[in-house]
């Protein structure tokens, strides 16, 4: 058994090395940005606005439902000081840094504490699977929460829930019925509904939305459904939107 569980152990280990790769060669100091955009925000509690999205590079996941592995790879080197300059040219007031993972890049923090001095209303989407603990606190958390059905439930981290607060959003994507009792029990164990709001949505193309809407109204809890707004606008695989 022991064998096996370190066998386990050295595969993730090797896994994660190869997913953050990209990375390696990265010049200290810079970002590796897959894209910069200007989009409708699809989902959360600022889902309908007008919105900049900078999304960073690379990713130590691999969920089943991702819908985001063209940043797993690719990317451009660019200064901290020149992407400010374009979140600052774009006029945008709401800003999300997203990815990949954002926060395996630590250039990610003056990035965030620099678009929250442009006075920006500044979101911060992550996996849930990177500690949060040093994000600059003017920034908005936007926290997955990783389901069985997503295939990394072991990755999240829950020391995590200790930083987030009202201002915060905790994202959880439902492949099935057996994720969505699992979530239940998850935010019951934590006392997450007590830290910020929950939002839950249907993995594009497996779990009904009419089917989710029920479960929500039958477990009793105030969850927040969402869908993917841009996936509607749009198309189910459009980039840059």
């Amino acid at each position: 058994m022991l064998d096996r569980e370190l066998s386990k152990s050295g595969a993730h280990a090797d896994a994660r090395s190869r997913r953050l790769k990209p990375l390696e060669n990265k010049s200290q100091g810079t970002l590796l940005v897959h894209e910069i955009y200007t989009s409708i925000q699809g989902e959360g509690l600022h889902a309908g606005l007008p919105c900049l999205f900078i999304r960073l590079t690379a990713c130590h996941l691999r969920c089943g439902y991702c819908d985001t592995p063209h940043a797993f790879l690719v990317g451009r080197e660019r200064t901290v000081s020149d992407v400010l300059e374009e979140a600052r040219a774009s006029g945008r007031t709401l800003i999300e840094v997203t990815g990949g993972e954002p926060l395996l890049q630590p250039e990610v923090h003056p990035l965030l504490s620099g678009l929250a001095d442009l006075g920006s209303t500044v979101l911060l989407e992550t996996s849930g699977a990177s500690p949060i603990d040093d994000v600059d606190p003017r920034v908005r958390i936007i926290l997955d929460i990783k389901t069985p059905g997503s295939g990394e439930e072991r990755a999240g981290i829950v020391e995590n829930y200790r930083h987030l607060d009202d201002r915060d959003e905790l994202k959880v994507v439902i492949c099935n019925r057996a994720d969505f009792d699992w979530t239940l029990d998850h935010i019951r164990t934590h006392r997450l509904l007590e830290k910020c709001p929950v939002l839950v949505s249907p993995a594009f193309g497996q779990v009904d939305p009419r089917a989710l809407a029920e479960w929500v109204l039958e477990s009793g809890l105030p969850l927040r459904l969402q869908l993917q707004l841009h996936k509607f606008l749009w198309a189910p695989n459009a980039r840059g939107v």
